[in-house]
């Protein structure tokens, strides 16, 4: 008797599935950390030290936000698993590192730290905790977060700065990005591809160097914390939507082939940096592969179609945010589609009926 109730004491019964791995939430965010941190390593190079203070800022005041309203309302404490941070950080590499170029733009010297501190206010509480805390928000809150700084401070996220290198032998501290370039018509003084991939472009400070985020992709999908579906729809939708639309229209810039404007449209804005840490959020992203394809696919016809008829020269973080609306819908689909479930419904009502 003694035997058969140690027996029983030692089986757990759950609901499927059963999986039985070492990875949990806390390794999977320390993994994502490691991976962003050569886009920002790369930006502290390109920009100096106001990037490292933003990086700071918005880790910290994520990580408090999350501590705080757990607190206030006497919730279980999860800033210890590490998503704040990395909410933190995706936000802070989503910004331009204007800490020190207020000259450009008419706000008070403590407005960046302000700014910083109301997107990180805006990811965590607003879209992450209000919505259950995680594992529930509809939407990526480091994406919502950067829109709400975008809509709310237009000057500031619109104003960039040159690299440290850009500004050897110029007077100036600002400048246009790749996709400014282009919004002009006219790319004889745009950034080369060399330099995008390199990093040498002014932008929001993790987005402008392909060769970082690169390093971070090949290392998650060699963890095999994301998988490479949505990366390679998303990105390879943004090539072939640019090929075809300066092929069939001829309208490229300065008589610049359709291949070499689907290469600029890859590596300008915010295209590789969204596509490998913003649009494989396991939370806000589909689960099933058809429904991944999808997705992938749609944010990248939503980012061309903003860039090339819309006035706002980029679309990767208002495209991820649509498709991120559209992830249960995009599930669905593709439930349906593997498990048959309308087929084997109305096969059922069919029989039933007969009976």
């Amino acid at each position: 008797m003694a035997s058969n109730t140690k027996y029983y004491d030692n089986l757990t019964v759950s609901s499927s599935p059963h999986l039985v791995t070492s990875l949990d939430t806390t390794k999977t965010m320390l993994y994502v950390v490691a991976a962003l941190c050569p886009a920002a390593v790369m930006s502290v190079l390109y920009f100096g030290i106001p990037a490292l203070v933003m990086i700071a800022v918005c880790m910290a005041s994520s990580a408090f936000f999350e501590w705080g309203y757990e607190k206030i309302l006497n919730k279980p404490n999860t800033v210890r698993d590490g998503s704040a941070l990395v909410t933190g950080l995706i936000l802070a590499l989503n910004l331009p590192a204007n800490l020190t170029h207020l000259k450009d733009i008419e706000y008070p010297i403590f407005m960046p730290i302000l700014i910083c501190i109301i997107g990180s206010f805006v990811a965590i509480v607003v879209v992450k905790q209000l919505f259950g805390g995680m594992g529930r928000n509809f939407a990526n809150p480091a994406i919502v977060g950067r829109i709400t700084l975008f809509l709310s401070f237009t000057s500031y996220m619109s104003t960039w700065p040159l690299t440290r290198f850009q500004k050897a032998g110029l007077d100036a501290v600002t400048g246009a990005t790749p996709l400014g370039y282009l919004a002009d018509g006219d790319l004889t003084y745009a950034p080369t591809l060399k330099n995008m991939f390199l990093g040498n472009i002014g932008g929001a400070m993790g987005e402008t160097c392909v060769i970082a985020i690169l390093i971070g992709a090949i290392f998650l999908i060699a963890m095999k914390i994301i998988s490479p579906i949505i990366p390679c729809c998303f990105v390879g939708t943004v090539f072939v939507f640019a090929f075809l639309y300066y092929a069939i229209s001829g309208s490229a810039p300065g008589g610049l082939s359709p291949l070499y404007m689907a290469c600029f449209h890859v590596c300008a804005g915010g295209v590789m940096f969204g596509a490998v840490f913003c649009a494989t959020d396991y939370v806000t992203s589909p689960i099933m592969t058809m429904g991944k394809v999808m997705f992938g696919i749609g944010c990248g016809l939503v980012t061309m179609i903003i860039r090339l008829f819309c006035s706002y020269p980029e679309g990767v973080s208002f495209a991820i945010l649509f498709m991120n609306i559209m992830t249960p819908l995009l599930d669905s689909i593709a439930q349906d589609r593997f498990y048959e479930i309308k087929k084997r419904k109305k096969a059922a009502a069919a029989a039933e009926k007969k009976a």
